[in-house]
């Protein structure tokens, strides 16, 4: 299953825009080469495609709920395209990505593949350093309204949050790829910002 050129070519106009630095087309892009790489593990990759590119679909680094956005403007825009099921279980992927759990009252094929996606959108996090470093800098532009203290506070406080989870990846495979090195640099990155 694929997503139309014309829905392609109107998403790419709202991941150019100006306030995005790190949630643009090129986070879609990185997405969608893990997700070659995973299609023949999933069960159905259709709807986890339309939820890839429309995760970040609406992102206002002001805004509190751009995952509800973004999977309502997937309800509207995908509507003609997915059958109502798969509709829905893109759209409950989306919404998993504000907390990065899964939700939805799916079978376990369903959330295998709900696990997969989240995994891939974390996979920076296990970014070789210099890779990850440049990602911190692309999130600190998106939120330069925010002053530097607030800024430092409320990030480490994010990273932290990951940090602390039992577990940052849902998938064996992806957390023997990628735990170390994630914990590795969110631990980096904590330090830096509280300048320690």
């Amino acid at each position: 299953m694929s997503v139309p050129s014309h829905v392609i070519a109107g998403l790419k106009t709202r991941y150019d825009e100006p306030q995005r630095h790190y949630h643009s087309w090129a986070h879609v892009e990185a997405l969608l080469r893990h997700f070659e790489t995973l299609r023949a593990k999933m069960s159905d990759a259709g709807p986890v495609l339309w939820a890839l590119y429309y995760h970040d679909a609406v992102y206002d680094p002001k805004a509190p709920d751009n995952e509800e956005q973004s999977a309502e403007l997937l309800r509207v825009e995908a509507a003609e395209h997915l059958a109502a099921d798969d509709l829905q279980f893109a759209y409950d992927i989306i919404i998993g990505t504000k907390t990065h759990e899964l939700v939805g009252d799916w079978p376990d094929a369903k959330r295998a593949d709900m696990a997969l996606f989240l995994d891939m959108d974390l996979s920076i996090l296990a970014a070789p350093e210099p890779v990850f470093d440049q990602y911190e800098r692309d999130v600190r532009a998106e939120y330069a309204f925010v002053p530097e203290d607030g800024f430092k506070a409320g990030r480490a406080a994010i990273l932290k949050r990951f940090l602390e989870r039992d577990l940052i990846y849902t998938t064996p495979p992806s957390r023997a790829r990628g735990e170390a090195g994630a914990r590795a640099n969110l631990s980096r990155s904590i330090e830096a910002l509280q300048g320690q």
